[in-house]
């Protein structure tokens, strides 16, 4: 069964990321074997979750939207692998910043 990502909404507090394509060449032209490197820290937001509530009292909104470039943390998040894709399901902190 093929899934498409586009229809997965992820829950409170969530985001669902497509990692960016990690470059096989290096800027001397050197060619990588495809295990070589670490997995990408970018990506594409494809879907954002709700917003959560801390303590009770404090709502905290997504700080992202679909469409944004993010970068994120080395370890964070959750590999799902679709279509031959993995995609991030990150949360909300592990976002570091958004590319303009």
């Amino acid at each position: 069964m093929q899934l498409d990502p586009k229809k997965l909404q992820p829950l409170a507090g969530y985001v669902l990321v497509e990692p960016s394509e990690k470059s096989t060449q290096t800027q001397g032209g050197i060619y990588l074997p495809d295990n070589a490197g670490d997995k990408p820290q970018m990506g594409t937001v494809i879907a954002a979750g709700s917003s959560i509530w801390e303590s009770g009292v404090k709502e905290i909104q997504p700080p992202v939207k679909v469409g944004d470039k993010v970068v994120y943390k080395k370890w964070g998040g959750n590999d799902v692998k679709m279509n031959g894709i993995e995609y991030q399901f990150l949360k909300f902190d592990d976002i570091l910043a958004t590319i303009k």
